[in-house]
């Protein structure tokens, strides 16, 4: 397998183990605010989903480079989610973080 379909395909894993992640965690959210049981059970299962895409990313690439990926997409779109649909308030710094998150993941990436 060439290098570069091995990239995409580590990419792809970690974007959907992020995609998971982040809507496990919007039930999560939901449950603590609702405490519907069913709500923490599905965002459980979807976590150990996302999970196990994260899992398979590292046969495609390194655990370094795996997590810091995933941590960071993680944060940054939970962040959006937050203020777009829980309506919580970014501060001047957690924008900057923000900012520095997406050039830390273009820099891991270069």
């Amino acid at each position: 397998m060439s290098a570069l379909i091995a990239k995409y395909i580590f990419l792809l894993l970690i974007t959907l183990a992020v995609a998971l992640e982040v809507f496990s965690d919007v039930l999560f959210k939901k449950w603590a605010i609702e405490n519907r049981s069913y709500l923490l059970v599905l965002g459980l299962v979807i976590y150990m989903i996302g999970t196990t895409f994260w899992a398979y990313s590292l046969r495609y690439g390194h655990l370094s480079k795996a997590i810091s990926i995933f941590a960071v997409l993680n944060l940054i779109i939970l962040v959006l989610v937050g203020v777009l649909f829980f309506k919580e308030d970014l501060s001047v710094i957690n924008k900057v973080g923000i900012a520095l998150g997406v050039i830390s993941v273009i820099l891991i990436e270069i």
